[in-house]
């Protein structure tokens, strides 16, 4: 299902299903989680991996199928958050979350 070339590339992806189950983590995200478990996660629910407010918004997302994005810091590093819901024929199956390092200062370009 997942092309080989995510499995080391430079950004976490975590994938779940339709219920919110973890089914993918790459090797980038096992390290971010790995003191909640790592590759552990997998088959767990994110419901379960999330306090308030983010589990209700979560709930919210499985249910709506809308995208999420947002900046955050921590321990030093910032990155961008994007999830995303993915389908199959049609039919939702889940979200991928892109989990991505950026510099504190970068540049933003409006292109015409």
């Amino acid at each position: 299902m997942i092309p080989d070339y995510l499995k080391e590339s430079q950004f976490a992806i975590t994938i779940c299903d339709a219920k919110g189950i973890i089914i993918y983590m790459n090797e980038k995200s096992q390290k971010t989680f790995a003191k909640y478990g790592g590759n552990d996660l997998i088959g767990k629910s994110l419901l379960d991996c999330h306090p308030e407010p983010s589990k209700s918004m979560l709930s919210r997302m499985l249910k709506n199928h809308n995208d999420n994005s947002y900046t955050i810091e921590k321990n030093g590093t910032k990155k961008i958050i994007h999830q995303t819901p993915w389908f199959e024929a049609g039919e939702f199956k889940g979200y991928v979350e892109l989990s991505i390092e950026i510099p504190y200062e970068m540049p933003h370009f409006v292109r015409k």
